[in-house]
């Protein structure tokens, strides 16, 4: 196929596309959920209001074409939204800011980390939005808008940008707490009674980091992609917004590292824990062995088959030779727990 065909790459987490359409100003909230393409191709939109498009679902096609030529975005940004395998990125173009970015959920049953590509689309009153299945991350957003004092409906459609990123970031906190809450569970498992199932999980976790590395390590450079854009579309006073959230992914960044090291001490430590075992069931074992050859050594004299033995027709041999292998196992188990060898 050739450049700009649209195709859905990924997974359809959704049964049909939900369509939010959001105009707004100081003054003016109006929100139409479901909202037919048709209606928004024929819709005229006042300049004095903004327009915030968001889609639930990425499965159909002819959707995502249809918004493409309401809103005059190309064929290839098109393709790339419905592509969820990218990697988080911006682009500009003469019109409109083309922003991806991945949000992650820590799967705490399947010990893994899942990942939805949200697709972002800046233009100069409007903002599209594109998410692989509808979840509560924009909720709080929405909730923010019905008040008419709050900065999303007094700022441009760029502070809006802004505050969908920040609330994707703010989500990775929430990730890695339930992670970090992950890794003190294994450590205890580790320090009290470390099993092959406890390895597993660790493996499992730090491959999950590598996919979590993975699709942070490009947030830093989004942002600031944002932050340099020439456009004019995102205004001063939003920069100092994004500067703050540019700080923001560079402590999750952080922190990911933290917990990726963490994991690789965690592997030593369990290796160290195992052979700690090993050598005091080793240790046990040869002192056990060791009170052993000393009795062995008399039984077996006195095992051996001659006709002329000392002690053998001696009618306390037995009671004797017991008592003296007895005081023999005393002294040497004393010796042992003096030396803190037992």
């Amino acid at each position: 196929m050739g450049p700009g065909t649209l195709v859905h790459v990924g997974d359809k987490k959704v049964k049909e596309p939900i369509l939010t359409l959001i105009e707004y100003n100081e003054e003016y909230l109006e929100v139409h959920v479901n909202q037919d393409i048709d209606i928004i191709k024929n819709l005229e939109f006042a300049e004095d209001r903004k327009i915030w498009i968001n889609v639930d679902g990425l499965h159909q096609t002819e959707l995502i074409e249809s918004l493409g030529e309401v809103f005059g975005v190309h064929p290839l940004v098109l393709e790339d939204i419905l592509n969820t395998t990218q990697r988080p990125k911006t682009e500009s173009y003469e019109d409109y800011i083309y922003v991806t970015i991945r949000t992650l959920f820590y799967e705490r049953l399947e010990n893994a980390v899942d990942s939805d590509q949200i697709s972002i689309i800046l233009g100069n009153n409007f903002i599209l939005s594109f998410q692989e299945m509808r979840t509560d991350l924009f909720k709080k957003i929405s909730q923010r808008m019905e008040r008419p004092a709050g900065n999303i409906r007094k700022k441009g459609v760029d502070y809006l940008t802004y505050s969908l990123i920040d609330s994707i970031v703010d989500n990775y906190y929430l990730l890695l707490e339930d992670i970090g809450e992950e890794i003190e569970r294994l450590e205890d498992e580790l320090i009290k009674e470390p099993d092959p199932a406890t390895l597993q999980s660790i493996h499992e976790l730090k491959r999950e980091m590598i996919i979590l590395r993975r699709s942070l390590w490009p947030l830093r450079e989004t942002i600031a992609s944002l932050q340099r854009d020439e456009s004019g579309l995102i205004k001063e006073s939003t920069g100092i917004y994004l500067r703050d959230l540019y700080d923001h992914s560079i402590q999750v960044i952080e922190a990911v590292e933290t917990y990726r090291e963490m994991l690789s001490g965690m592997l030593d430590l369990y290796i160290s824990t195992v052979s700690n075992r090993m050598n005091e069931v080793m240790k046990l074992l040869t002192i056990i062995a060791t009170i052993f050859i000393p009795l062995t050594f008399i039984a077996g004299i006195y095992g051996m088959n001659f006709d002329y033995m000392p002690e053998l027709k001696w009618e306390w041999g037995y009671p004797a030779v017991m008592i003296f292998m007895t005081t023999i196992s005393v002294i040497m188990l004393y010796y042992f727990k003096k030396k803190t060898w037992l």
